[in-house]
């Protein structure tokens, strides 16, 4: 049997102003499936994670993440999905700590979760030291705790391995990576990484969808071409 349907996406438009940030994107993916999404600066991508996470609202299209029409029923889906991007989500005056405990409270989650996250991040022994002391990797990695604590159905990664470098990439991986079986939607430029991780994937230009093909059926050509 086939997996449910976890996003689809009609027509998707929003507008800055009298630019289309995105214009009349379609797609459809289901639950266990990753989609990574290429193209240069101001092709929309960031545009396509914001909607989906419920922090802005389309202009046009129709959109069901999760069984839930958006923006009507963003109410509903926001527990459920997790973002992590490369600018930090976390309270820089908060402890890391703090912060987790934050989101448990939000989630009605037991707060005996949060320091074995803060131990798989490898955060533990700075759990009590306020976040503006962090470097960028350090606030990446708690942002990524801080996404997967209440341990959504949707991820949302803008850029998963900015600010981290190939050691803590490697230790965040088996949290975000494939391997996890959740629905994923990736927006990266690194093309060899998002072409290992796609099960299908969307190429933007301008707001527009150049294809939306199987990860199989695209080339790194063809990625490298949505850059000039």
């Amino acid at each position: 049997m086939s997996a449910p349907i976890a996003i689809t996406a009609s027509k998707l438009t929003r507008f800055y102003g009298n630019r289309a940030a995105l214009d009349e994107v379609s797609f459809e993916i289901r639950a266990g499936e990753t989609l990574v999404v290429f193209g240069a600066n101001g092709a929309g991508k960031s545009t396509l994670l914001r909607i989906l996470a419920t922090l802005i609202r389309q202009h046009d299209g129709s959109l069901t993440v999760l069984g839930e029409q958006l923006p009507k029923d963003g109410w509903a889906v926001r527990g459920r999905v997790g973002l992590i991007g490369h600018e930090s989500l976390v309270y820089r005056d908060l402890t890391a700590r703090e912060n987790l405990r934050f989101i448990a409270r939000i989630h009605n989650m037991p707060l005996d979760d949060v320091d074995p996250m803060l131990e798989r991040v490898e955060l533990d022994s700075r759990a009590d030291e306020p976040v503006r002391n962090f470097s960028k990797g350090m606030m990446q990695r708690l942002s990524t705790a801080r996404a997967l604590l209440p341990q959504p159905e949707l991820l949302l990664l803008d850029e998963p391995r900015a600010n981290l470098d190939p050691g803590a990439a490697m230790l965040l991986e088996p949290f975000i990576g494939a391997a996890r079986h959740r629905t994923r939607v990736i927006v990266t430029h690194d093309i060899d990484y998002g072409l290992e991780q796609a099960d299908i994937a969307l190429g933007l230009k301008h707001g527009r969808a150049e294809w939306i093909e199987p990860a199989d059926h695209v080339g790194a050509d063809d990625a490298r071409r949505l850059y000039k």
